[in-house]
């Protein structure tokens, strides 16, 4: 590296561990990476997204930071993708031919046992030699031990495959495990609400939280069972997906309980919010293709709490939680806390 490009490199990070420092952005190498390209703006559309969500959320959250680092830069991570590709496909490949070719050697022993048999039966018939029935036994030994080598190494292939296919399975195992998508309603799952929200209050930026659950959900599992029950949390998801404005972020944590993180608002904006959502899920309409029956009886209760700057994301659930909990025991389908 010549001493200008060092030079120029040096500024860079300079610049760049300072905007890590005021958006609290943990200093992973992944996030190096990915400030080191935002100060050196040389990816217009990385800056783009960044600047984007800095408006929206006062600071660029962990999983954006996650997101577009694997957007704009994680190219090696698709490299190794679609290392893994070739490497199952030739695999698979040369598995094909082995197959083919011990398939190939047993027909062709098979024609050889045949064969011996019909010349050795020639004994009684017409009295064989010793020589020439030995000469018969050696091509049959001989013809069995390349069988057995031919089969021998189609056996260590397919072993060989399958500890590779096993460490494949596992990485593609921890890929999911680490993903920040829940695969059925394709919000945010569990793991990303725990980053999300880590990183909002390590930023000391006002925000809300909204948790919120499906009445009786569990009822129409038991009525018309968990594939309409699946039907009703993907029309659940598409509501509160339309919610996500100026900001905001869904969460599926699991079973029929979901989340909304609200930067920058208010306890009062983000239970409007929060009402406004209750009031469009008391709309939804589904169709049960099964019986022909519409449901149309869908309603959802929420808790709606506001970080107070000192306490952990932890307790801000708890607390959130409580709040839901009351709106059920009230009666369901409503907001709480109730209006000021």
């Amino acid at each position: 590296m010549s001493k200008d490009s060092f030079a120029q490199s040096a500024a860079y990070l300079k610049q760049a561990v300072p905007l890590m420092i005021k958006y609290q952005i943990p200093t992973t190498p992944d996030n190096y990476t990915l400030w080191y390209n935002y100060v050196a703006a040389s990816m217009p559309e990385l800056n783009q997204a960044i600047e984007q969500a800095i408006k929206l959320q006062g600071t660029c959250s962990l999983i954006t930071c996650e997101r577009l680092y694997h957007q704009h830069l994680a190219a090696q991570d698709e490299q190794q993708m679609e290392a893994m590709k070739l490497s199952l496909a030739a695999m698979a490949n040369e598995l094909g031919h082995t197959m083919q070719d011990a398939i190939s050697d047993t027909g062709m022993f098979q024609e050889i046992l045949d064969k011996s048999f019909d010349r050795l039966s020639l004994i009684d018939d017409e009295g064989l030699s010793l020589e020439d029935t030995m000469g018969i036994l050696r091509d049959l030994v001989r013809e069995s031990r390349d069988i057995r080598m031919s089969t021998m190494h189609f056996r260590n292939q397919l072993s060989n495959a399958e500890k590779e296919i096993k460490e494949l399975r596992e990485t593609l195992s921890e890929t999911r495990k680490l993903a920040n998508e829940d695969a059925l309603t394709s919000l945010l799952n569990r793991r990303a609400f725990d980053l999300e929200i880590d990183g909002l209050i390590r930023s000391k930026r006002p925000f809300s939280l909204i948790l919120s659950d499906i009445d009786r959900f569990k009822n129409f599992n038991d009525e018309y069972g968990h594939l309409l029950g699946d039907q009703v949390l993907r029309a659940f998801s598409k509501r509160l997906r339309e919610t996500c404005k100026e900001g905001v972020t869904a969460y599926r944590l699991g079973g029929e309980e979901f989340a909304l993180l609200v930067p920058m608002r208010s306890l009062a904006l983000s239970r409007q919010m929060a009402e406004s959502l209750r009031r469009a899920i008391e709309k939804m309409s589904i169709l049960d293709r099964k019986s022909g029956r519409r449901i149309d009886h869908i309603t959802a209760s929420f808790g709606v709490g506001e970080y107070n700057g000192q306490e952990t994301g932890d307790a801000l659930v708890e607390r959130t939680d409580k709040l839901l909990y009351k709106a059920k025991e009230l009666g369901r389908n409503r907001v709480m806390p109730l209006p000021s």
